[in-house]
């Protein structure tokens, strides 16, 4: 059976073999003439295979040759749990997606929510006239209502085993600014890390909180939490006139009444009570609390005050101050909706130009790895795999041998594969070892060693091959050599 082994017989060989055929085959047809032909045919069968053994063209394949050879110093390592640890501390990062896959529209970094600022000072006491009566004309009751969150209010996520001021909420950290907290932006959004955006702005807390556990939920974090306001800032009094510490006053989740915004601004600081009054201005009206029916009523003192109420205490009849002053609070709030306005403008206008920026850096990506412009790092799938191709190392991943098999590859060829006999083929990387390669062998006749497969992880240029079992590569052989065996001799008989 030496003639079926590839480079068994070389040209000189080959040539010696067919003389001898020829000289073989005219003796046999000089002495035994009746039989002549058959023996010719058989003759003439020999020196057609020792030819094709001679000329190389029986079938070769590849395989793994552990030693030197050809240049190649290759070294057959099995893969077991501790070789797999071995040849994955070879050093290999892999290759990152562009950031504008990471980075997201917009955060609402850089946005500050402006408050009304600070207050005018108020008109200089003036010595009033008695020459009126001060009339009284209170401002209708305020309806009573779950204080709803607003712009610049600085909500907190808290769980009730843990102190009021949440640091740790299920993974999800708090934000960590001077407020300890998430400040309402002027979009009405709060931004929760790995959650997102949140409009809460006009909620009330329990909707709030029912938004926020749906929104957690969605991200996959433990709802386990409660919220609670912080800072009160979007629900505001201003006082001012003749008290001792003119300001701005939060509205917070209890009602704010007209005699505790008084105390909080110092206390009324008044030398003639008859002629002075507490004037209200809410939504371009005007109202008025003499200052003796104020201390004399507890109802007026209990008047409930609402967000935006401009409360003055004036000394004087004349009007005329008390105007200024509500002018003053009316161009302020309208310089501040308008600066509001303009900066969410602005962000929206931002935002947009950024979203469209990272949608051409996505798009633009794409289409150079769909040309193949894209410098990516590949594994090379060769041998009795259902595919032979190049597989993609994954972006920002470890790829394992099981990836490049059944992901690129289709697995292992069951008809023709050798499960016995899977390598990776490593070359060195070292200059001084230029021609070493490793062959991680993995024998995957036994099922769990396929477990190996998922854990061993694959480097650039690494080559993954399969060999053929034997009954392949002798099958293959035969149906190479079958048709010339017949056809050649047998055109030869027939001449």
């Amino acid at each position: 059976m030496d003639w079926a082994i590839p480079g068994k017989y070389d040209d000189q060989t080959a040539g010696d073999a067919m003389t001898r055929c020829a000289i073989g085959d005219t003796h046999r047809a000089t002495t035994t003439p009746t039989g002549g032909k058959t023996l010719r045919l058989i003759s003439i069968i020999c020196c057609a295979t020792l030819t094709l053994a001679g000329c190389s063209t029986v079938y070769r394949s590849s395989d793994v040759i552990p030693g030197a050879g050809d240049g190649t110093q290759v070294r057959v390592i099995p893969l077991t749990g501790e070789t797999v640890i071995q040849a994955n501390r070879a050093p290999y990062a892999p290759q990152s997606l562009p950031d504008a896959y990471a980075r997201s529209a917009g955060t609402g970094a850089g946005i500050s929510v402006r408050g009304s600022g600070r207050l005018p000072d108020a008109p200089s006491t003036q010595v009033g006239v008695r020459n009126q009566q001060l009339v009284l004309k209170r401002p209708p009751e305020a309806p009573a209502m779950p204080y709803s969150i607003g712009v610049g209010d600085v909500v907190m996520l808290a769980t009730p085993s843990t102190r009021n001021t949440l640091e740790e909420l299920s993974g999800l950290l708090a934000a960590q600014n001077s407020r300890n907290g998430y400040t309402v932006q002027d979009d009405g959004a709060v931004n929760i890390p790995d959650v997102g955006r949140v409009r809460i702005a006009g909620l009330t807390i329990e909707d709030a909180e029912e938004l926020l556990f749906q929104k957690l939920v969605e991200a996959q974090f433990d709802p386990t939490f409660s919220l609670e306001i912080a800072e009160f800032n979007s629900r505001r009094v201003s006082v001012g006139g003749a008290v001792g510490k003119p300001g701005v006053l939060p509205i917070t989740l209890t009602p704010l009444y007209l005699s505790e915004a008084l105390a909080a601004a110092g206390s009324v600081s008044v030398s003639d009570t008859d002629v002075s009054s507490v004037r209200i201005f809410r939504n371009g009206t005007l109202y008025q609390i003499p200052l003796k029916d104020f201390y004399a009523s507890p109802d007026l003192q209990n008047t409930r005050l609402v967000s935006g109420d401009a409360v003055f205490v004036d000394t004087d009849f004349n009007l005329n101050r008390a105007e200024r002053f509500f002018e003053q609070q009316i161009r302020l709030k309208q310089t501040t909706l308008a600066a509001r306005a303009q900066e969410l403008s602005e962000l929206n206008t931002a935002i947009s130009l950024r979203r469209n920026d990272n949608a051409e850096q996505r798009s633009t990506f794409e289409a150079r790895e769909t040309l193949g412009a894209n410098d990516r790092d590949f594994v090379y799938l060769a041998g009795e795999v259902d595919i032979q191709t190049r597989y993609p190392l994954p972006y920002e991943r470890q790829a394992s041998l099981a990836d490049a098999l059944y992901d690129a590859g289709g697995g292992i060829a069951r008809e023709t594969g050798d499960v016995s006999q899977v390598y990776v083929l490593r070359a060195s990387s070292d200059p001084r070892e230029f021609g070493a390669v490793t062959a991680w062998h993995l024998n995957a006749s036994s099922a769990a060693n396929l477990t190996l497969a998922t854990k061993f992880q694959l480097r650039p240029d690494d080559v993954v091959f399969v060999a053929e079992n034997p009954v392949t590569k002798w099958g293959r052989t035969l149906r190479q050599i079958t048709p010339s065996l017949i056809t050649t001799p047998v055109a030869a008989a027939v001449n």
